[in-house]
């Protein structure tokens, strides 16, 4: 999985096109796509039958991935962000007013999370990009853990990668970035 220059190629291409993609994240496997690409995320909340007013997350592999989203971060807030995401916290953000509805829902904030996850930040890596990263299931499901199961959920609409999810047993934490508070543990 994403070992050779030219499968990367071929993946960065998949999502430039508005391909689907479901890969190992944390704790299950994740949906995602190229964020910018309003029809690809329109395509993954009608299969995932999730409302838009919701919102999405975005995994990034480094802050530069998200910060055309974001109001400006001081270089102590990016480390915070990037320690934090190592021990798999998703943070709402406050948005640019450019930031795409799309992403952020019904909402003033995007979540966003530096992943450590190897697989998914190399894929954020290849891409060039964040990616869009929901639990890959249909809403109120529980979560795909592995390709198998993702194969069966999704068939030929989304490219199934191969790889090992991480070892959490719960989805990342969501804290409001103003004040920390948890909103989901």
């Amino acid at each position: 999985m994403l070992r050779s220059p030219s499968t990367s190629r071929r993946l960065a291409a998949h999502l430039k096109r508005g391909g689907l993609i479901a890969y190992p994240t944390e704790s299950c496997y994740g949906l995602g796509c190229d964020p910018n690409n309003r029809n690809a995320v329109q395509r993954i909340l009608k299969l995932k039958q999730r409302p838009q007013r919701k919102g999405l997350i975005l995994i990034a592999s480094k802050y530069r991935q998200v910060e055309r989203y974001l109001k400006r971060l001081t270089s102590q807030q990016q480390a915070k962000l990037q320690h934090d995401g190592a021990q798999a916290v998703t943070y709402l953000m406050p948005v640019k007013e450019s930031a795409p509805r799309w992403l952020r829902g019904d909402h003033d904030t995007l979540a966003v999370r530096l992943t450590a996850h190897p697989i998914a930040k190399r894929l954020c890596r290849s891409a060039g990009s964040a990616l869009v990263s929901t639990s890959a299931n249909r809403s109120g499901m529980r979560p795909a853990k592995t390709y198998a199961e993702c194969q069966r959920l999704f068939g030929n609409k989304v490219w199934v990668l191969r790889g090992r999810v991480g070892k959490r047993k719960q989805p990342s934490t969501i804290r409001a970035w103003s004040d920390g508070r948890i909103l989901r543990k």
